[in-house]
């Protein structure tokens, strides 16, 4: 078993709801403190990381490590890995609300001797082992894209 420890700090007042900072330090021992705010539709600042960025990142970061660690288990040599991962954040008008869908999109670039069939599944087994999508309530899907290092296009898949 592992243990994860944050520690979140704000300091300021919250005597009035509109004016008051949702500027916080997320920090972790032993690493670069993380500026963070709300959302700016939760009148946060838009230059810092919100919660909402965070998790999303999380989720597709996991399967991105998860995926790595598989190929390279498996002989798959991976060039690149790039995701834009993408959530829908759904509001509930008596206030909160949830995320309603993830949808990560990884294009891989394998090197041209690699198996792409067997790149391209490997990312079901990524989500099946990812740690952070296996403690999540929201569907994760993911349409990953296979390329050779010539650019020549594999066959997409998709998963739920």
């Amino acid at each position: 078993m592992h243990n994860y420890t944050a520690r979140i700090s704000w300091t300021g007042s919250t005597a009035d709801y509109t004016s008051y900072s949702r500027a916080h330090d997320v920090l972790f021992d032993g690493k670069p403190r993380l500026r963070c705010s709300a959302d700016p539709m939760f009148r946060g600042d838009a230059g810092m990381h919100n919660p909402e960025d965070l998790f999303l990142a999380a989720v597709a970061g996991c399967h991105m490590l998860s995926y790595l660690s598989l190929c390279a288990r498996r002989g798959v040599r991976v060039l690149s890995y790039t995701d834009e991962a993408r959530g829908t954040l759904a509001i509930e008008p008596a206030g909160g609300g949830r995320f309603t869908d993830v949808l990560l999109s990884p294009v891989v670039i394998v090197d041209d001797e690699a198996d792409a069939s067997l790149a391209l599944s490997l990312h079901e087994q990524a989500h099946a082992r990812c740690f952070i999508a296996n403690s999540c309530a929201v569907p994760i899907r993911c349409v990953a894209t296979i390329e050779k290092r010539t650019g020549e296009r594999a066959p997409q898949g998709a998963l739920a």
